[in-house]
C-alpha cells in the first residue's frame, strides 16, 4: 500500500484558478489544547492530549481548512480544538502545528521534486534491514542513512535475522561512517536493540519482510504490529499500512512506518551530506570551486586530508563517498 496519504508534501503544486481567497484573519484559538500525532491513516489524525486528570487521551481529529495544504504526519506538535474527550464518534479539529525541529523526508523518486515529510521531531532513524532473506538492499540502506543526515537525525542501523546469516560484510561497509549498528537474531533478547532506543524518539523504517514489524512488537508487546511473510521472489509483502508512534516499556519511543520499496532523493545534495560531517566538511573548505568531493574529482581537499591521517582516515572517507553514490544514483535504492 502506498503510504503517501499520511506523508506531508511540502513543495505543492500551484492551487487552480478560481479557488476562493483566503481572509486574512485567522481565529486566535486560545482554548486549543496541545498534543502530539500518534497515527495518521487516510486524512485522519489520531492526537494523543493530557485529559482532565492528567492521564493521556487520544483524540480523533481532522486538519482545520485554515491550515490550507500544510500536511500533518506523525510526531507533528499540534493544537487541538472541540471534542477532545476521545469518546466514540468524536471528531477533534487540528488548527496549529509547531515548527518541526527535524524532518524525515524523502520524495516519490529522484525525478518528483516533490518533498514527503514521512515523520517530525524525531531524533533517531532505525533503518532495519535482514541480514538475509530477503537479501539487504545496500542501496536502499545508503539513501536511508543520507536521510538521515539531511535531516537532522542520528542514524542507527538495526540487522535482523542474525541467525540465518553473518552481518559482517554489511558490518564492515559502513565501518568508516562510525554509524553505530546492532544484530538481533529471533531467539535472542532484543535488549541491545533496547537500550539504543530508551529515552528517545526514533523511526523505524526497512523494506517490507525484513522482520520489523515483530521486532516492534517484541520490543512493545501490545502494540500488535501486523506480521508477515517474505513471498516467493523475495520480497517482503506489506504488513503495516500507516504509521504510528508507540511508548517503549522503558521509557522513549518509537515511530513505526510502513514497508517502503524505495526512497528518493531528489531533495538532497552532496552538500547536505558533507554538512552531517564536520571533520570532512573543515577538510573540504580547501578544495577548489566546483569540487563534487568523489575520488574521481581533481584536486580533492579529502584525499590529503586521509593520506595525512590514520587508517581510520581512509576508511571514513570511503564510507563518505558511498553515501554520495547513494545521491547521484538515479535509481532510488530498491
Amino acid at each position: 500500500m502506498d503510504s503517501r496519504s499520511d506523508e506531508d508534501d511540502v513543495r505543492v503544486r500551484a492551487s487552480r484558478h478560481g479557488s476562493r481567497p483566503r481572509t486574512r484573519q485567522r481565529p486566535a484559538h486560545d482554548a486549543a489544547v496541545p498534543g502530539v500525532v500518534v497515527a495518521v491513516d487516510r486524512g485522519r489524525m489520531t492526537v494523543r492530549v493530557d485529559g482532565p486528570d492528567g492521564a493521556p487521551v487520544r483524540v480523533t481529529a481532522m486538519r482545520a481548512r485554515e491550515l490550507g495544504k500544510h500536511g500533518v504526519v506523525v510526531g507533528d506538535s499540534v493544537r487541538v480544538v472541540g471534542d477532545v474527550s476521545g469518546q466514540t464518534d468524536t471528531l477533534a479539529r487540528i488548527v496549529t502545528i509547531a515548527e518541526r525541529v527535524t524532518n524525515l523526508r524523502r520524495s516519490a523518486d529522484d525525478a518528483d521534486p516533490t518533498e514527503r515529510v514521512v515523520v517530525a521531531n524525531a531524533d533517531q532513524l532505525a533503518v532495519v534491514s535482514a541480514v538475509t532473506d530477503p537479501e539487504p538492499s545496500v542501496g536502499f540502506l545508503d539513501r536511508c542513512l543520507v536521510a538521515a543526515y539531511a535531516g537532522g537525525l542520528s542514524p542507527l542501523l538495526v540487522f535482523t535475522k542474525g541467525d540465518l546469516g553473518s552481518p559482517r560484510d554489511l558490518l564492515r561497509r559502513y565501518a568508516g561512517l562510525e554509524v553505530d549498528a546492532v544484530v538481533v537474531s529471533r531467539d535472542t533478547p532484543v535488549d541491545d536493540v533496547a537500550a539504543r532506543l530508551a529515552g528517545r524518539t526514533s523511526v523505524l523504517i526497512g523494506h517490507s519482510g525484513v522482520g520489523k514489524s515483530t521486532l516492534v512488537n517484541r520490543l512493545v508487546p501490545d502494540a500488535s504490529r501486523a506480521t508477515g511473510d517474505v513471498s516467493k521472489i523475495g520480497k517482503g509483502r506489506h504488513t503495516s499500512s500507516s504509521a504510528v508512534l508507540l511508548d517503549l516499556p522503558g521509557g522513549g519511543q518509537i515511530i513505526d512506518t510502513p514497508g517502503i520499496r524505495s526512497f528518493g532523493l531528489a531533495h538532497v545534495t552532496a552538500d547536505d551530506v558533507l554538512a552531517a560531517s564536520s571533520d570532512l566538511a573543515e577538510a573540504a573548505l580547501d578544495c577548489p570551486p566546483g569540487c563534487g568531493h568523489r575520488a574521481e574529482d581533481p584536486e580533492c581537499a579529502l584525499d590529503a586530508w586521509a593520506a595525512a591521517g590514520p587508517p581510520a582516515r581512509r576508511e571514513r572517507l570511503a564510507g563518505f563517498r558511498v553515501l554520495l553514490d547513494a545521491v547521484g544514483q538515479l535509481d532510488p535504492g530498491h
